[in-house]
């Protein structure tokens, strides 16, 4: 496979993701939505990265971090491998889960981070999964809304540019509001 374009950076943050190989899906049932995030806290949390926003889809995801470590491919190589191996024992499949090794996009723009943030949790409601953001479960919304607690985000990097919780759900759930400053590449087809 062809070398990425630039080099991670410590310090610096990224939209990291990955689909099921041949659009297939990675997650097969709620067990291994939790599996996923188990092995990413085992593998990436907090040593290597913080994880700022996530979404979990049947059959793709995405990571919003900051990176703490240069070393991210070589652990995002084994997470991805400890993940597909356990995917694959457990569902009798051989072969790729995903396809390929893990997209990348360095944000180098705030107003990028918050847009990419809305458009990490209106995965769900764009793919028809749920109506509401708040209600998909695989997702850190309901963390940043206060409804989950946890350790396995850090959201005050996007939280602290709103006056609030409430101001921040507005941002995400007012598409139409926001829909002529939003960047390149984050807007839904309708």
């Amino acid at each position: 496979m062809p070398y990425r374009k630039f080099a991670f950076a410590q310090g610096e943050y990224y939209h990291l993701y990955n689909r099921g190989n041949n659009f297939q899906n990675v997650f097969f049932e709620r067990e291994n939505y939790l599996f996923f995030l188990k092995r990413l806290r085992e593998y990436l949390i907090p040593e290597v990265i913080d994880l700022i926003a996530y979404c979990l889809m049947p059959n793709h995801y995405h990571l919003l971090v900051h990176l703490n470590q240069e070393n991210l491919s070589d652990a995002m190589q084994g997470f991805s491998l400890s993940y597909s191996k356990a995917i694959n024992k457990k569902y009798g499949r051989v072969g790729s889960l995903f396809q390929g090794r893990f997209k990348a996009i360095p944000i180098h723009k705030n107003e990028y981070l918050l847009h990419l943030s809305r458009y990490i949790h209106l995965n769900p409601v764009a793919a028809n999964l749920v109506t509401r953001a708040e209600d998909w479960e695989f997702s850190s919304y309901p963390y940043y809304l206060g409804l989950r607690n946890g350790s396995l985000i850090a959201p005050d990097v996007v939280l602290s540019q709103f006056r609030d919780v409430n101001a921040y759900r507005e941002f995400v759930e007012d598409l139409q509001k926001y829909r002529d400053v939003l960047p390149q590449g984050l807007l839904f087809e309708e």
